[in-house]
């Protein structure tokens, strides 16, 4: 049988891209540290099935045009012009956010280093939230695939690094 080629693109989700060109793993790891997680075979199910590459970058602080051209490279497929990719920047701190507007926390922390995915309960969260009630996240990675699920779902979603290993991502009810 033959299959059609995995095109790699910013919307290619990290466990198609591992079971299409699996030689392109350790490149992934080395350009995105904390895909190294991926070696446990519940995220590898799990997490990879909704990461997207431009995701990856994101999550890795990496350029999407790097991360793409060298993977479509060991694939061997021709690179793409930097232009031509989106990036994801969540970084100005939106009109909404207020600190003291915080009424509920998770440190999805140890959740993570157990490989669970804290997706239930942060969507159970953000669903109690009255209009100007903030959600806080505590990760150590930009949580990509769970930002991009809760603004599917209408809500507004802000993140800042607080040290190397720590990040804050706040979900507030849009109007």
């Amino acid at each position: 049988m033959i299959m059609d080629k995995l095109i790699i693109t910013p919307k290619t989700k990290i466990y198609d891209l591992l079971e299409a060109y699996p030689q392109v793993e350790d490149e992934l790891i080395r350009l995105v540290p904390a895909f190294s997680k991926l070696k446990n075979p519940i995220l590898r199910k799990t997490i990879a099935k909704v990461t997207t590459l431009q995701q990856a970058a994101m999550i890795g602080g990496v350029e999407l045009g790097i991360i793409i051209n060298k993977i479509r490279q060991l694939a061997g497929d021709d690179a793409v012009e930097s232009a031509e990719l989106s990036t994801f920047d969540e970084t100005t701190v939106p009109d909404w956010f207020d600190e003291h507007k915080i009424v509920r926390k998770l440190d999805a922390r140890p959740l993570l280093a157990k490989g669970e995915h804290p997706i239930e309960i942060v969507s159970k969260e953000c669903r109690g939230l009255s209009q100007d009630e903030i959600f806080m996240l505590i990760t150590d990675f930009i949580p990509a695939p769970l930002i991009d699920i809760m603004k599917s779902k209408g809500f507004g979603v802000w993140y800042k690094q607080q040290s190397s290993d720590s990040f804050n991502t706040y979900f507030r009810r849009q109007s």
